[in-house]
């Protein structure tokens, strides 16, 4: 018995060995997916257009549906899910019956520093969403084995209950090569909706999340209704905290103020913030401006949370739809917003030059560069004419400037 014990762990062992050299077998020298994180202004209206058309706050418990998913969306997606989530680089191509995942990422502790490239297929169909054909590299693998991996690889970080209701809530894959699109049928259940809640907010971070709102309170309550306030004078204190979670209090205080200047109400994206200390409404200024703070704020807040490539598209998106719109295409605004997305970077990664910034009594000098003489109001029409597009090299000059003027601030200078 001793013997054949011994004999089957040494069989597995080798088994063991035997997969482990097949997959470095499989490892490549170059990437699959080679492509920036950038996100585009049309990714951007894209994802507002679908959740307009499919706002959960609207639909019935039951409701059956059909979407048309833009393909360019579902790459960008990806592509920032792998960014975000594996540090490596996505992108999805669609088919005629089929479409495909690629995802690759370096692995640097390995000798050569080699490329894990992955392939996952799906076939269009009733029913979820399911692989029917995947591979690392050149070597084919189970697609039942990558599902059991994904699978239980969400089922360990604790979303196993949200992963099986949302794959649930699919009835129909449709690809559409021809529009570029992938026409999806659902059936609605509300709790996908409080699933997503959960996963965005844990506990700790809804009493985090309270506690900020609760100190705004306490600080916007000394000044009077539509009173002119230096952003400055409220952002220091809100950020000053210490503690092992001082990055996730952190965070929790910019999206308090990043609701609060955005002019939304924090209770429609936490129900339970209806019974919270409700905001007096001032003017925070920065740089002398409303629309700095505004757009300073708002910035720094979708950098601690979703990352840079999210608050730059979404901040030249506003700007151009100004420009068709509303006030006019603002480089001010636009380097406001690049000033925010570096403030909330710092944030997100416990920078010490934030900590040695909020040890001093900071001015708007310190964290927003020179913006007035910045072109401004310009219309879609003029922006055309002088700029043609945002990849122009007038534009790229414009935007190279307000690049060198945050580089040469203390708090954002490149190590």
């Amino acid at each position: 018995m001793t013997r054949l014990l011994g004999w089957l762990a040494g069989t597995l062992f080798l088994l063991v060995l035997a997969a482990g050299g097949l997959l470095l077998a499989a490892l490549d020298s170059t990437p699959l997916v080679e492509r920036s994180e950038t996100i585009s202004q049309a990714a951007v209206n894209q994802a507002r257009w679908l959740f307009h058309t499919n706002d959960p706050r609207r639909l019935q418990s039951g409701e059956a549906r059909r979407t048309a998913i833009p393909a360019a969306l579902i790459d960008e997606g990806i592509n920032y899910l792998a960014g975000r989530s594996l540090h490596g680089r996505g992108a999805f191509v669609l088919g005629e019956e089929t479409a495909e995942i690629r995802i690759s990422r370096r692995l640097p502790w390995l000798p050569g520093e080699p490329y894990l490239n992955l392939r996952a297929t799906f076939r269009e169909g009733k029913g979820e969403p399911k692989i029917v054909a995947a591979a690392i590299g050149w070597l084919p693998i189970p697609p039942g084995l990558l599902e059991f991996a994904l699978a239980s690889a969400i089922q360990a970080a604790g979303y196993g209950s949200e992963w099986r209701l949302a794959r649930q809530a699919v009835r129909q894959l449709i690809f559409d090569p021809q529009h570029r699109r992938v026409v999806v049928a659902y059936v609605w259940e509300p709790a996908l909706l409080d699933r997503a809640r959960s996963i965005a907010f844990q506990p700790d971070d809804l009493v985090r999340i309270r506690s900020a709102q609760e100190s705004l309170a306490a600080l916007l309550d000394h000044h009077a209704p539509g009173r002119p306030v230096p952003l400055t004078d409220v952002l220091r204190p809100m950020l000053d905290i210490d503690g092992a979670d001082q990055r996730e209090n952190r965070r929790a205080a910019l999206l308090v103020l990043g609701i609060y200047l955005a002019e939304k109400n924090i209770a429609s994206l936490i129900p339970e913030a209806r019974n919270w200390p409700q905001l007096r409404s001032v003017a925070l200024m920065l740089a002398g401006r409303n629309d700095s703070a505004q757009h300073f704020v708002v910035s720094a807040t979708l950098a601690a949370w979703a990352g840079e490539p999210v608050a730059d598209a979404i901040g030249v998106y506003k700007e151009m739809a100004d420009a068709r719109h509303g006030s006019g295409f603002s480089f001010a605004d636009l380097a406001a917003d690049r000033a925010g997305t570096r403030f909330g970077e710092l944030l997100s990664r416990a920078d010490g030059r934030l900590d040695a910034l909020l040890d001093t009594a900071f001015s708007d000098g310190d964290v927003i560069p020179l913006i007035s003489d910045l072109p401004e109001s310009i219309s879609a029409a003029e922006f055309r004419r002088r700029f043609g597009n945002t990849g122009s090299p007038a534009y790229r000059q414009l935007t190279a400037e307000i690049e060198r003027r945050l580089d040469a601030l203390p708090l954002y200078k490149p190590e």
